[in-house]
């Protein structure tokens, strides 16, 4: 979709160079950049979305509560019964 802006700007850049009347000239010029304008927001919004983290794989709170508890178990859990090899 962003690349429609930049070919309809190309075009109204092209209409501002060709034609004779000043009116004209001035308005295509004006959308042109309007249009180059849309393309550059709209190509940034699309590489933001793709570089976004998936919200579905985000962990919630009680989950997040439930791993911690875990961890604080393995933590507190008693020491091996045999000592380590030297």
């Amino acid at each position: 979709m962003h690349w429609l802006f930049l070919l309809m700007a190309v075009g109204a850049l092209y209409l501002g160079f060709s034609v004779t009347s000043t009116p004209v000239m001035v308005m295509s010029l004006l959308a042109s950049l309007v249009l180059f304008l849309l393309w550059i927001v709209s190509w940034y919004a699309r590489r933001i979305g793709e570089s976004s983290q998936d919200p579905s794989q985000m962990i919630d709170p009680a989950e997040l509560r439930r791993l911690r508890e875990v961890a604080e178990a393995r933590r507190n859990a008693a020491p091996p019964t045999e000592p380590p090899a030297s």
